[in-house]
């Protein structure tokens, strides 16, 4: 890998505005650094973003720890419910704590957010910390954070994908995605409706970073999402997809596209503070060609009629407005600005501009490139300032650009341009290729073993859409390749080396695979639930999860398994339990996966009430008599292995939780259990009224209700045919103590 490549990684993966930007300040070190940078204050000063007269409050703002800021997963049914218990709870108990003799503000909501579902608070993790109530507060962020209920989030991080409109049916990508928090704002809009659980769209996420990548799959898992997938490539050469269409492979092109590129991060002085010693002008120039790269390839991707967010933490035109002028020119009309001013009502931001200069790090200021002198060519480029052309420079509309300064809301620095993409890039604009229409058969097509790379003529635009497919047998994809005859190719591209760690492959069941028959048959799965979208990570031997993606990106997958880097995908649905085949199945439902597999299961339900859900969640295998007789009933009619616990909601007991909840359990011999991660544990037992807290020595106190102590590391009491989970599987809340809100029970820590 060349010295520039090198570079190019490194700016994109640890860029100053990259790293921690997405997560809400909590307050915590950096008690030496001054907080002060002449350069920096002079150059916004001349530059004038600032109104008149608001400099001194910008800066006092700047120097400001930046609040704290939460937002509450939209698109789960048991968001209101979240809402309800921090506002009726946490919130109120919050107005009635003092701290050293003052009083605390209790968290408001973020008035341009939808539905109340983003708060802030003044309060630092110190704060948090000194009180035994704020305690518990904090002790529920984080178990609802791990559980993907909530996401601490910065306030400005939040706006780009409200500015995308996102539908359901939307293909996506985030070029530059890493640590996640706006890729689980994509994944939520997608499912917005809970009752679909394939929605037609889906998210491809990708990062430079192979060691982000492992972050940001951990961001989007907490989703439990078959929609999401995430890669490992540079974003300004991020290859060209295909898909197959109605038997034609064609070009993939994306609805929507989050660009929000590696930045100087000079909006993020208020949580990462070292930016203020590190602060220079040369940060900027340095980044402003690989975020107009960036930009460009996002754009060449775009479908026609799809909209692009371009978005930095920075306040700097030259990585800015610079780049979408210089993006705007080279489109030749093909691009044009969104107006977003009335999107966000609430929201409060500062136009684009259309005049900037460029100074040096020595203080040196050009206000054309003509006046740059030729030794500093290599680092100063024309496309840094603004057109010459007036007529031009107006007709580009920067003033649709958005700006966010942290003085007019308490929030970061942040800039944002939503692009519309009207035409074909005109360097794409090509006659198109004879069709080759794929034959029919008991085969998928895949990509050619030796494709041509992202950044040839043939990867372009809409002119090379369909070319001739090769053929796979289904049954393993990734196995044996069938070549049709075919025209002579020229001689095969040197394969790109790929960096970072060797994923195991994706292998995709066929219809008739002889694992699916006593899963088909043992849950009496619907007729239209979708086979061929079950895919396992191995070859060879057992297959030890199952998992599901949506029909969509098994075509993605299933056409360009040589063209990218896929890091994960897929939500497991079935895990391997050793002692199931004497029950009939031998895989069990995994807690991850049920609500995309809930809707096709016809059988092993069991419906449980308030009372249930407490006993199942609070003890460790309590005996089916436990149960209310309803439950006791379905629950002796079912032999033993892998079930479905299903609660609905009774609009006649508004106390009780208004949204239906899936658990995965299992039917003992004279017992019965749920197989639930311990936050979610937590956060099932929060939503019923069950105080779930640990106190601040850490130990370990009450048995759990009916009176049986909790083991040590985890292990749970089982009967024939009962598995544990293991530790890699998930972590069981069976060493964790919990008890009703009025016993105030204590339990580990999330």
């Amino acid at each position: 890998m060349g010295k520039r490549s090198r570079q190019r990684q490194k700016n994109q993966s640890s860029g100053v505005g990259r790293d921690n930007r997405d997560n809400g300040s909590w307050g915590a070190g950096y008690a030496d650094i001054v907080k002060e940078n002449q350069l920096f204050e002079d150059y916004y000063k001349e530059l004038g973003l600032v109104p008149e007269g608001e400099f001194e409050q910008f800066m006092d703002a700047m120097r400001e720890p930046l609040p704290a800021t939460i937002r509450i997963t939209g698109y789960k049914s048991h968001a209101k419910e979240i809402l309800h218990c921090l506002k009726e709870k946490y919130f109120k108990e919050i107005q009635e704590v003092e701290i050293d003799g003052v009083k605390l503000e209790a968290p408001t909501p973020l008035s341009w957010y939808p539905d109340e579902l983003a708060w802030q608070t003044n309060m630092s993790r110190k704060i948090i910390r000194k009180s035994p109530l704020l305690e518990k507060f904090h002790q529920f962020l984080v178990s609802e954070t791990e559980s993907g209920n909530i996401s601490r989030q910065e306030a400005v991080s939040m706006i780009p994908p409200l500015l995308m409109k996102i539908e359901s049916h939307h293909k996506i990508l985030d070029m530059c995605a890493a640590p996640g928090s706006k890729t689980a704002q994509l994944i939520e809009m997608l499912h917005a409706d809970m009752d679909v659980p394939f929605p037609e769209g889906f998210v491809i996420a990708n990062d430079v970073d192979n060691k982000r990548c492992y972050l940001l799959v951990h961001q989007a898992k907490r989703l439990n999402s078959p929609c999401i997938m995430v890669i490992n490539h540079d974003a300004s050469i991020i290859p060209s997809l295909q898909v197959a269409t109605d038997g034609w492979r064609e070009a993939l092109f994306y609805d929507r596209i989050l660009c929000d590129v590696p930045c100087s991060g000079d909006g993020t002085m208020r949580k990462n503070i070292d930016v203020w010693k590190k602060w220079t002008t040369a940060n900027s120039l340095h980044l402003h060609g690989l975020q107009l790269r960036i930009a460009i390839r996002g754009v060449e991707q775009l479908a026609v009629g799809g909209r692009m967010v371009y978005s930095t933490c920075s306040l700097n035109p030259i990585e800015d407005e610079a780049v979408i002028a210089a993006l705007l020119e080279k489109s030749e009309g093909a691009l044009e600005l969104a107006d977003c001013s009335a999107d966000l009502p609430g929201l409060k931001t500062m136009p684009g501009v259309s005049s900037w200069k460029l100074m040096t790090k020595e203080g040196q200021w050009f206000n054309d490139f003509s006046e740059v002198p030729s030794s500093r060519h290599t680092q100063i480029r024309p496309t840094m300032f603004p057109h010459t052309d007036k007529d031009k420079l107006a007709s580009f509309h920067l003033d649709r650009c958005m700006r966010v300064l942290p003085h007019h809301q308490n929030t970061g620095g942040f800039f944002l341009a939503a692009l519309v993409k009207t035409a074909p890039m005109p360097w794409n604009k090509r006659a198109p290729k004879v069709n080759t229409h794929l034959e029919p058969g008991p085969y998928q097509s895949v990509p050619p073993l030796n494709p041509a790379p992202s950044s040839s003529p043939s990867a372009g635009e809409e002119g090379a859409l369909r070319s001739p497919p090769m053929l796979v047998c289904v049954s393993h994809v990734c196995v044996s390749h069938l070549t049709p005859s075919a025209p002579p190719r020229p001689p095969p591209h040197k394969r790109k080396k790929m960096f970072g760690f060797k994923e195991d492959p994706f292998v995709f069941l066929s219809e008739d695979d002889p694992v699916l028959a006593p899963i088909q048959s043992f849950y009496d799965l619907s007729p239209n639930f979708p086979k061929l979208n079950v895919l396992t990570r191995s070859h060879e031997g057992k297959k030890r999860h199952l998992y599901m993606v949506s029909k969509e990106l098994r075509n993605v997958m299933l056409n360009n398994s040589e063209r990218m880097k896929v890091i994960n995908t897929g939500v497991k649905v079935w895990s391997r339990n050793s002692d199931g085949e004497q029950f009939g199945c031998a895989f069990r439902l995994a807690q991850e996966g049920i609500y995309t597999l809930y809707p096709y299961i016809r059988s092993r339900m069991v419906t449980v009430s308030v009372e249930d859900i407490k006993v199942l969640l609070t003890q460790e295998n309590p005996f089916l008599s436990k149960l209310q007789s309803k439950a006791h009933a379905q629950a002796k009619s079912l032999g033993m292995g892998s079930i479905v616990l299903r609660y609905q909601p009774n609009p006649e007991e508004p106390l009780e939780p208004q949204c239906p909840i899936e658990l995965c359990g299992w039917r003992g011999k004279t017992s019965i259990r749920a197989f639930v991660p311990r936050n979610e544990r937590f956060h099932y037992l929060r939503m019923l009224g069950v105080e779930v807290f640990r106190d601040k020595s850490g130990q370990r106190g009450a048995p759990r209700e009916g009176g049986e102590e909790p083991k040590e590391g985890g292990e749970e009491p089982r009967e024939g045919g009962e598995e544990v989970e293991t530790k890699e599987d998930t972590e069981m809340a069976s060493g964790d103590i919990v008890g009703d809100s009025e016993g105030k029970m204590e339990s580990d820590q999330p």
